[in-house]
């Protein structure tokens, strides 16, 4: 096996992440890859997309039945790349509470609510104003309000990772010379729960980091970033993020049946277990392009929805 990952995996391991090395099923994908190519356009694209896919998704099911169209009409179909109405209304929503709050701490009655919880409610998360709550209050609003317009970039506060784990990506902290002092405490603020049951912890400046507007569990990351703020910092759901407790995940069971769909129809099994018959169906007759997407869109559920988390984010 070659010691170099593909690019084309680089959404379940990380550039320095060597453990890829021990997965006996990588190769044979691989390999099959190998005997298809060279890949024609059509063909890399909807590799491409595979790539891009995440577990954590918030319509990660959705995500992967698309491909799995895509995979079957031999083409990336096309696609809206609007957010759904749903989201779009939560993060409008949370920008517009917390950004009338920064405003005016002492606001009452906005008529507001994010997925079910009233404004009255998100804001008592956080607790009594003070400068430097209202100053990580904002930094929230920057996170989403970046994802509700992208021309205006939110300037991280401790990550520096890139998109597949590198290091050193995007230097964090920079942006807030002038504000160090609540800079370090966002940092120092540390919030203890845990990941797979295991006792962890991530950091105020991590958690509003990577407080992803995409994410399944968003709006109950955003409560336990508020409530952190306020100094509960011993939430009694952890904290999610990217696979960080993807166990958690209400997508999960779909996901795990459209793995078994996709293995069922790649490794040529005749079962009718715990898969979707229409879309193995819908895959339509076997050949070498279909089964090696197949198979790879298959591995990178899987590896989603087991990946460890092991560290801490501090």
């Amino acid at each position: 096996m070659s010691d170099n990952l593909r690019l084309c995996w680089l959404n379940c391991y990380s550039p320095d992440d060597k453990s890829f090395l021990k997965d006996k099923e990588l190769p044979a994908i691989d390999a099959m890859e190998d005997s298809i190519a060279p890949l024609d356009d059509r063909t890399t694209a909807i590799r491409g997309i595979i790539t891009r896919f995440e577990a954590c998704y918030h319509e990660a099911d959705k995500e992967a039945e698309y491909i799995i169209k895509s995979i079957a009409a031999g083409h990336c179909l096309e696609q809206s790349n609007e957010r759904s109405p749903e989201r779009k209304k939560e993060l409008q929503n949370t920008h517009s509470i917390l950004s009338q709050w920064c405003n005016d701490p002492d606001i009452e009655s906005v008529d507001l609510d994010v997925s079910g919880i009233e404004a009255d409610e998100l804001l008592s998360f956080i607790g009594e104003p003070n400068p430097l709550k209202i100053w990580q209050v904002e930094r929230i609003i920057d996170r989403v309000g970046e994802a509700l317009n992208p021309s205006q970039p939110y300037h991280r506060l401790a990550l520096d990772l890139g998109d597949y784990g590198e290091t050193g990506a995007h230097p964090a902290g920079q942006h807030y010379k002038d504000n160090l002092d609540f800079l370090e405490q966002t940092k120092k603020t540390i919030i203890y729960d845990t990941v797979d049951d295991r006792k962890s912890k991530v950091s105020l400046a991590m958690a509003i980091d990577m407080l992803m507007p995409c994410h399944w569990d968003f709006v109950g990351a955003l409560v336990v970033i508020l409530k952190a703020i306020s100094g509960d910092t011993h939430p009694e759901r952890p904290f999610t993020c990217c696979v960080r407790n993807i166990k958690l995940s209400p997508l999960c069971e779909r996901l795990r049946i459209i793995s078994n769909t996709l293995g069922a129809f790649w490794e040529g099994e005749k079962t009718t277990h715990n898969i979707d018959r229409d879309i193995l169906a819908s895959l339509g007759e076997s050949t070498p392009i279909k089964r090696w997407l197949a198979a790879s869109l298959d591995k990178t559920i899987r590896l989603h929805l087991s990946m460890p988390f092991e560290v801490d984010l501090i």
